[in-house]
């Protein structure tokens, strides 16, 4: 039987992150404590655990994975477009608790990704994931609400717990037994805190 896992690896923080503002699409760079915390966590990453390297194809992914490839050892940086971050169209840069006045948690603002959207998107980067590298150990850089809907897919919606939220650097783990999808390590505090 032939088992994929895929490491869920969340970006440093950014300048966004610290304000609650929601980042989406924009393009926004880690900041010093983003790369101070990838540059932790790269250390606390062993080179055999994985396999393959992923990044969204947004910088704070990318310069994450650039950080934690040039630590632990990896040749090569894949980028997997399906690893975005959810788009919030015109939501993007506001504050979080003003996203939550002005749309609520269930009518997408302008321009967004809906959740159903998410979840479609999902499951097609699980099934490509699967099918470019079948039994292989992947370590995947991606973003808070994309890695939230993954692991609530796979669980079944019974992870995450109302209220957790990811840490910049969290890193959860599924897997693919060529049967079912199950989550093999869940915690959303920022790795080694």
């Amino acid at each position: 039987m032939t088992k994929t896992t895929i490491g869920l690896l969340r970006h440093g923080q950014t300048d966004w992150n610290i304000d609650f503002r929601l980042q989406g699409t924009a393009d926004i760079p880690l900041n010093e404590t983003g790369i101070a915390q990838a540059t932790a966590a790269a250390h606390l990453i062993k080179r055999s655990d994985w396999e393959v390297l992923l990044t969204s194809p947004l910088s704070r992914a990318v310069d994450t994975a650039k950080i934690v490839a040039n630590i632990v050892g990896f040749e090569n940086i894949e980028v997997e477009e399906l690893l975005l971050e959810r788009a919030f169209g015109e939501a993007e840069g506001m504050l979080h608790e003003q996203w939550h006045e002005k749309y609520g948690n269930h009518t997408p603002a302008p321009g967004s990704e809906s959740l159903e959207e998410l979840a479609e998107r999902g499951w097609l980067l699980l099934e490509r994931l699967v099918l470019l590298h079948p039994g292989k150990r992947i370590l995947a850089v991606s973003h808070g609400a994309m890695i939230r809907k993954l692991i609530s897919l796979i669980s079944n919606g019974t992870l995450p717990p109302a209220g957790d939220r990811f840490g910049n650097l969290a890193l959860n783990i599924v897997s693919f037994d060529e049967k079912e999808w199950v989550v093999e390590h869940y915690d959303p505090k920022t790795l080694g805190a």
